[in-house]
């Protein structure tokens, strides 16, 4: 039987796998990690290990290995925490919001590509469901994302 719920699950697996197609994989573009880390320390301003574990709910080591890999290649830098405390805490760089930016920008770009014959109402439609469906998901998980 085709549950709602299969049909769900499916074509959110493949959307997984095409949002990477519909991007070039040329030099420079973030790791989808990087990606997402860069995203939350944008919205939320600097953060430390901790918080990036509580937000994210991995382990101190991978959020470590994580941020090492992304001190490398300049896009974080470790900053005093500016409310005073202890922890040092991870900003983004020139360089990282730059990457950010032009990584988000290629992606609306692939959007825009699919969604061309699309009406205004069926993109805010997918739009809409998209943000309850994530919304109900961080609900559940105890971990929300922070939005405008």
């Amino acid at each position: 039987m085709d549950m709602p719920v299969d049909r769900i699950e499916f074509e959110t697996m493949l959307l997984g796998r095409h949002m990477s197609l519909l991007t070039s994989r040329g030099g420079g573009r973030l790791d989808r990690s990087a990606y997402i880390l860069l995203s939350r320390i944008r919205a939320e301003g600097p953060m430390s290990i901790g918080q990036l574990r509580d937000a994210f709910g991995l382990d101190t080591s991978t959020l470590n290995r994580q941020t090492a890999a992304m001190l490398r290649v300049g896009v974080v830098e470790r900053i005093p925490d500016p409310d005073g405390g202890i922890a040092r805490k991870f900003a983004i760089t020139a360089e990282g919001e730059h990457r950010l930016d032009k990584d988000r920008a290629e992606n609306r770009d692939g959007l825009q590509r699919v969604l061309a014959e699309w009406t205004p109402e069926e993109a805010a439609q997918l739009a809409d469901s998209l943000a309850r469906l994530n919304r109900d998901i961080e609900r559940l998980d105890g971990r929300p994302w922070p939005r405008d």
